[in-house]
């Protein structure tokens, strides 16, 4: 709770139309917008607002059901990242196809359906789409089918609930000095040499891998540095040790996937969600209710933070 009333107060900084103002210019400017000085003027209310609105939904999130947690989290998000692409998009919303969300889910089956299963689509227009392109220079993701599971193995915090639902070991840690040994379990794990292993580490990473010694990588960062994925509480980087078509993508766009397709089954599935809900009947219940009890805290703090580096 600590971690999320920081979020909060670093919101605030901008419910002042004279500060969103400097800082939209300040951004508009480094993008080379030629009508820098206007656009700002024009965006900072909107800008604000979407900030305000996000926090909103979010707290009532906090404060409601399960079973309504997923649409009030997803519209918290959507509006923080619609604040975002506004920094790096002054003409935000120029058209229709960029206000639909960027991603759909497939129809569900009625008999034998687990969310696990499930799978989003990357849409080539809409918001998801737009903010990654900005944002991440993603553009390959266009037309990619994702999986929950695939999805959601890729999250540091939900190691614990793999591991003891599934006896999936999903993460490999990195020591509190930062280091990530190489050793005989992780080489065993994915099946390869070490030499054929720092091959991989290399071509997956952005920047250069440094080592402390010939079976020790340093940490490149205190952050989420693809393939390695950042865990808030612990502070501690992981190397995911499931590797599938999720692996490349940042954690950002992981958590909308996930928020939309839970918000589109809490909307319009309504028998199947309620029934999870009351029935508990398999391990889809302590999988989201895990996941929504993490997102809560952890994906203001991943969204806010890409407008820090802003500043």
């Amino acid at each position: 709770m600590k971690e999320i009333l920081q979020h909060w107060d670093f919101i605030h900084y901008f419910q002042s139309a004279e500060y969103s103002q400097k800082f939209l210019k300040k951004c508009y400017e480094k993008i080379g917008s030629s009508q820098a000085e206007m656009k700002s003027y024009d965006n900072c209310y909107p800008f604000m607002y979407y900030l305000e609105q996000g926090e909103l939904y979010y707290k009532q999130a906090m404060m409601s059901p399960l079973s309504l947690k997923p649409i009030l989290l997803f519209y918290g998000y959507i509006h923080f990242i619609k604040a975002i692409v506004l920094t790096e998009d002054p003409a935000y919303p120029e058209t229709t196809t960029v206000l639909a969300h960027g991603i759909t889910s497939r129809k569900r089956k009625k008999q034998q359906y687990r969310f696990l299963q499930d799978e989003v689509k990357v849409q080539k227009n809409g918001l998801f789409t737009h903010f990654s392109d900005l944002v991440f220079h993603v553009k390959h993701i266009v037309g990619e089918k994702y999986k929950m599971e695939d999805l959601l193995v890729q999250i540091p915090e939900l190691e614990e609930a793999f591991l003891v639902l599934f006896q999936k070991k999903t993460m490999f840690w990195f020591t509190q000095r930062h280091e990530l040994t190489i050793d005989d379990s992780l080489l065993s794990h994915f099946h390869m040499s070490e030499d054929l292993f720092k091959q991989y580490l290399s071509e997956k990473m952005t920047g250069n891998l440094s080592w402390s010694s010939s079976n020790s990588l340093l940490a490149p960062s205190a952050e989420e540095v693809l393939p390695f994925r950042w865990h808030l509480n612990k502070r501690r980087l992981a190397l995911p040790g499931i590797r599938n078509e999720a692996t490349t993508i940042p954690e950002v766009l992981i958590h909308y996937a996930i928020l939309y397709n839970l918000s589109m089954i809490a909307r319009y599935e309504t028998e199947w969600w309620v029934e999870l809900l009351k029935n508990r009947t398999n391990e889809d219940y302590p999988i989201i209710t895990t996941f929504i009890n993490l997102t809560t805290e952890k994906s203001p703090f991943l969204l806010l933070k890409i407008l820090k580096e802003k500043i």
